[in-house]
């Protein structure tokens, strides 16, 4: 209800062309839907089958260890693109990971990664999902072990794959990729290479998307339940910044408003839209105090990337051996797993894809004028350089103290002139077609 009146009350401030473009996809609620609960507890349930995925458990038998999860999680995503009209393709992404921290001799390591390849040849743009199947208890070197991992991060690897399922039989102008990641536990390390990959085949990563630990919805050391709040993490300033761009920004006022910060602004605008009962809290940290996961390497790369995780961590069910001591259960079991919560944090992360890979491409050189002393606000900029036209472009606004968009207004043009100043508002440019898909605001630069 709460974004509901949100919603309205940017209606009523847009000009009455606007209001025919806000408005949600029926395609893409109908996908919303589709994505189920029961599949994701039976997808968790099933790898925790494998006793270990530990990033060095065994790779040769065919129930047990990573080996036999990483095959059954491509067998299960080569399923899903047999129904796409052979638009998703299966593969892994193979590489060695040398002797080093936490990896105790050179390792042949293996992500999954369904690719679902847009329709637009002239739309360049790439999104991925992911989330890492790999497991570990207490001790991060003992590969044989029972290490169930169901929240961390068997959720996230459902997650993915339950998106894949869903969205394998649509189209989309811009590709997605689902990917389940290995050796997260053991340095990051599957996700470094694809994100390596990424940036040495060029691929044109709009976004990137990881769920880790998104299936819990009890705190330790409280017995608040939370099955609504879910953590969108972000860096303020780019991690790969030069110090020219960081002292760039800060002259801006802008280390609020980097990409990775728009991106999670994008993630709750959206997502609050086509899921109901959900709050997405904006986290102003690239993770957890002193903690990493899988985006990092995507931002150490020059990629827009977050991370989403539930909002009350249970410690007692990470890393640990399973046993009971003075009462307390011990273990990632998925008897602990909330499965309607993943079911809607995995919704929400289809909204965002959905609607980014059906949006025109981010707008190109937004600027605000500033060869002359007003009280006005001038922006320019230029369209899209690759995929479709759009149909206009909202210029977003917000007070200097607010952490997201508070109003938009629709131009068919490519320059704007608002009756507010820049020295107490910050503003954004956004590109949105006829359906009402927009694309990632993009924070200008000044232009003299």
């Amino acid at each position: 209800m709460k974004h509901l009146k949100l919603f309205i009350l940017l209606l009523l401030s847009l000009p009455a062309a606007a209001q025919t473009i806000i408005k949600p996809d029926a395609g893409i609620k109908q996908m919303v839907d589709e994505v189920s609960s029961k599949n994701i507890e039976a997808t968790i349930r099933k790898l925790v089958t494998f006793k270990s995925r530990h990033t060095l458990s065994d790779t040769t038998s065919k129930t047990t260890g990573s080996g036999a999860a990483r095959n059954w999680i491509k067998a299960e995503m080569e399923k899903y693109a047999a129904l796409s009209g052979g638009r998703m393709t299966v593969q892994f992404d193979t590489f060695t990971q040398p002797k080093g921290t936490r990896i105790d001799k050179p390792v042949k390591l293996k992500n999954v990664l369904a690719i679902l390849k847009g329709t637009d040849p002239t739309d360049t743009r790439v999104y991925i999902v992911s989330g890492h199947y790999d497991s570990r208890i207490n001790d991060v070197m003992d590969a044989n072990g029972v290490e169930p991992g169901a929240n961390d991060d068997a959720s996230g690897t459902a997650l993915s794959m339950e998106l894949a399922r869903v969205m394998a039989k649509r189209s989309f102008p811009a590709t997605i990729i689902f990917a389940t990641v290995v050796g997260e536990e053991q340095g990051l390390y599957g996700s470094a290479n694809l994100a390596k990959r990424a940036k040495t085949e060029n691929w044109n990563v709009d976004a990137m998307l990881n769920n880790d630990i998104v299936g819990n919805t009890h705190g330790m050391e409280t017995d608040l339940k939370d099955n609504r709040s879910v953590r969108v993490f972000s860096d303020g300033i780019p991690t790969n910044a030069t110090d020219k761009q960081v002292a760039a920004l800060k002259s801006l006022g802008g280390e609020n408003d980097s990409p990775s910060r728009e991106l999670a602004r994008y993630a709750k605008e959206t997502g609050e839209r086509y899921v109901d009962q959900l709050d997405v809290k904006l986290i102003y940290r690239r993770d957890r105090y002193l903690r990493g996961g899988d985006h990092l390497p995507f931002l150490e790369q020059g990629f827009s990337a977050v991370r989403f995780t539930e909002m009350n961590e249970d410690f007692n069910r990470q890393h640990q051996n399973i046993r009971t001591e003075n009462g307390v259960d011990y273990g990632d079991l998925p008897d602990f797993v909330d499965f309607n919560y993943v079911q809607k944090v995995a919704r929400m992360n289809l909204s965002v894809l959905a609607n980014l890979a059906s949006a025109p491409a981010r707008p190109q050189n937004v600027g605000i004028i500033t060869s002359d002393l007003t009280n006005k606000t001038k922006l320019t900029w230029e369209a899209p350089a690759i995929g479709k036209k759009p149909a206009g472009y909202y210029v977003l606004m917000r007070e200097t103290t607010s952490a997201f968009w508070e109003r938009k207004f629709y131009v068919s043009d490519t320059a704007a002139t608002l009756a507010y100043s820049k020295d107490n508002y910050f503003f954004a440019v956004q590109a949105v077609d006829a359906d009402g898909h927009e694309s990632l605001p993009v924070f200008p630069k000044p232009i003299r």
